[in-house]
């Protein structure tokens, strides 16, 4: 072997850190190759000190990353170190269990290496977004925030606009938005005709807006994403936990039973570098950092994102160092993530790439230019003729120097690499601390039950109010007393009626009591009348019969008197 190429390995890859037993505090890689010859007594290593650096583990399908990730992972547990996995094929169950040192391929391995492999199995978490493969991982929709919601929603800019219209009126009115019923049940109010004076200050949520974005939240719930979302919410501190052995525990996010909906887990994903960053404190740099995360298929994380949504990843990406967290991307090619992100990735492990199409071709070339200059290696060349497990490698030096570009065979994990059996898997999960704390959701009071509360209590004050007799309006008491008015000029007219017609009738009665009176005195006058005419003809009668009587005797005496003369 070219023993300037030897020097200048032991010399970039050296790491002075030691722990007490005299051993470099770093995680071993592999060892680097050069002209079809191994440097088995150069180790490929990275600095516990320099994890937090981030870094990229690339490369095409089939050429290892799975496994590399494995060995960085399970190196970084047994220095005490903390990781997140996310486990998209679910074969990575088998940090849980002894790797097999008979197995053939691993012992040749070894033997080229001059590695020596002790068997071990690491502390596993198993967790779940559905929580049919470990504990259930939930999030509440208030703290996913509308940028990322709108992603798992596939909203455009403005249902996003009016998505975080929404959240900011549930801030304001402290109406907690905790799973899907509370958003829905909050977007429609917000679109009704009780809720639109609500809003209107915020800038109004359109119906028909508000519809698409009610169909989106019906499609993720319809692929489970309703199981996501609730209470309680997950931790991110729970991801920080050592085994009593000091091992850091390995939390493997199941994802093969969601694959289908990669929006979801990996906006999950991001969901929880964000929380990392918002809870835990600065602590500059560490002796080695605080967690490990590793974001598999990386690429769906930045498939179709917006420039809001970008700018936040990599605002995470460069200050959550400062946080003691390490964050790995790990996808199928550097052109995968952006320039913007991929700048703040300081160790690099990049696999095979393949350049049977122009589009791989054009890959590749952008993909060497992101790496440093070598005199040892043409990098196209040798990107494009690693075997499985075999890697180009630059990471940063304990001094923060990059390292010289190496082409790595990459030691064995020291774990299975193979996936558990279902019902192992099932064990683990039982057995875990986190199943009595998040193994059963809760439904707490939030915006659905406050708002559904409120547009009750709506109702019934209406209908109160409709039943209770209302105050009268101007025109109202204007009718009224027009009403009145005619009322008593009809009374008026009646009563003057009646008075007339009863004035009528006195005058008929009267007159017909005149006339009977008139009639009774004329009566009386002809009985009068008669009477005296009967009194007169009596008298009359009398005196003709007194004459009758009296005439013989006055001529008898008047004879006498003058009968005697004669």
């Amino acid at each position: 072997m070219d023993a300037a190429f030897r020097e200048q390995m032991l010399a970039g890859y050296a790491v002075d850190e030691v722990d007490a037993a005299g051993r470099p505090l770093s995680v071993v890689i592999g060892s680097p190759m050069h002209d079809g010859e191994i440097a088995a007594d150069v180790r490929v290593q990275v600095a516990l000190s320099m994890l937090n650096r981030h870094g990229l583990v690339a490369g095409a399908t089939g050429t290892g990353k799975t496994k590399t990730l494995q060995v960085l992972a399970g190196q970084a547990s047994d220095a005490g170190i903390p990781c997140f996995i996310a486990d998209v094929k679910g074969d990575l169950t088998g940090m849980a269990e002894p790797g097999d040192p008979a197995n053939p391929k691993v012992a040749k391995r070894c033997a080229e290496l001059g590695w020596t492999m002790t068997p071990a199995g690491h502390p596993v978490e198993l967790l779940s977004l559905t929580g049919k493969l470990g504990v259930p991982v939930r999030a509440s929709v208030h703290s996913f925030g509308p940028t990322l919601l709108a992603k798992v929603l596939d909203l455009n800019e403005t249902q996003t606009a009016v998505l975080s219209v929404v959240f900011a009126y549930c801030d304001d009115q402290s109406l907690p938005l905790l799973d899907l019923d509370d958003l829905r049940t909050t977007i429609a109010f917000l679109a009704s005709d009780a809720g639109r004076d609500a809003v209107a200050a915020y800038g109004g949520v359109a119906p028909a807006t508000a519809s698409v974005i009610q169909r989106s939240i019906l499609t993720i719930e319809q692929q489970g994403a309703g199981d996501f979302f609730g209470w309680p919410e997950f931790e991110v501190a729970d991801l920080l936990r050592t085994a009593p052995d000091g091992r850091g525990i390995v939390s493997l996010l199941e994802l093969s039973d969601v694959m289908d909906r990669p929006r979801l887990f990996s906006t999950f994903m991001l969901w929880l570098l964000a929380q990392l960053y918002a809870t835990l404190p600065e602590v500059g740099d560490l002796p080695k950092p605080k967690l490990c995360f590793f974001f598999d298929e990386a690429h769906l994380l930045f498939d179709d994102a917006s420039d809001a949504l970008l700018e936040q990843i990599e605002r995470t990406a460069r200050l959550i160092r400062s946080k003691g967290v390490g964050v790995y991307f790990v996808t199928q090619a550097p052109t995968d993530v952006p320039s913007s992100v991929l700048g703040q990735l300081g160790n690099r492990v990049q696999h095979a790439l393949r350049a049977f199409t122009p589009q791989d071709a054009e890959n590749l070339a952008k993909a060497v230019k992101t790496f440093p200059m070598t005199e040892h290696y043409d990098v196209a060349r040798t990107l494009t003729s690693l075997g499985i497990g075999e890697a180009v490698v630059t990471v940063l030096s304990p001094n923060g120097v990059p390292t010289p570009l190496a082409a790595t065979r990459i030691v064995p994990p020291d774990s299975l690499m193979a996936a558990l059996p279902p019902e192992r898997v099932a064990a683990i999960a039982a057995a875990s601390p986190l199943a009595a704390k998040y193994g059963s959701p809760v439904d707490p009071v939030s915006a659905h039950e406050l708002i559904t509360q409120r547009i009750d209590t709506a109702k019934a004050a209406a209908a109160a109010a409709a039943a209770a007799p209302k105050p009268p309006t101007a025109a109202q008491l204007e009718r009224e007393a027009a009403r009145r008015t005619r009322e008593a000029a009809r009374a008026e007219a009646a009563a003057r009626k009646e008075a007339e017609r009863h004035a009528a009738a006195a005058a008929r009665e009267a007159a017909a009591e005149e006339r009977r009176r008139e009639a009774e005195r004329r009566a009386a006058e002809r009985e009068a009348a008669a009477a005296r005419r009967a009194a007169e003809r009596q008298q009359q009668e009398l005196i003709r019969a007194g004459s009758r009587i009296a005439a013989p005797v006055i001529r008898s005496v008047f004879g006498t008197l003058f009968g005697g003369k004669r």
